[in-house]
């Protein structure tokens, strides 16, 4: 199963949510921003992410740093650029 994931990264928590390849969300969660949570919430979804889209705003290279470390395929999205995640899901 192919997963998408996405996290809405605020200064002191992030959103995650994944989905499927159909679009439906499997999970969303507000987490505090502390990587040993992170990457918790986000490993039984590992095997199966296809990739992670980070927002990328002033605070966000921590963040992509640790999960760059835990090898996971990201993608830095400009917020002001940004299409609907449908068009990109193949």
């Amino acid at each position: 199963m192919k997963l998408y994931g996405g996290i809405d990264l605020h200064s002191n928590n992030c959103v995650i949510a994944i989905i499927n390849e159909q679009g439906e969300t499997l999970t969303v969660k507000r987490l505090n921003n502390d990587m040993s949570v992170i990457l918790s919430f986000l490993s039984p979804y590992k095997d199966n992410l296809k990739g992670l889209v980070v927002e990328s705003t002033f605070n966000w290279y921590w963040l992509v740093d640790a999960l760059m470390d835990a090898e996971f395929k990201l993608h830095l999205a400009n917020c002001n650029g940004l299409m609907k995640l449908d068009r990109f899901i193949a």
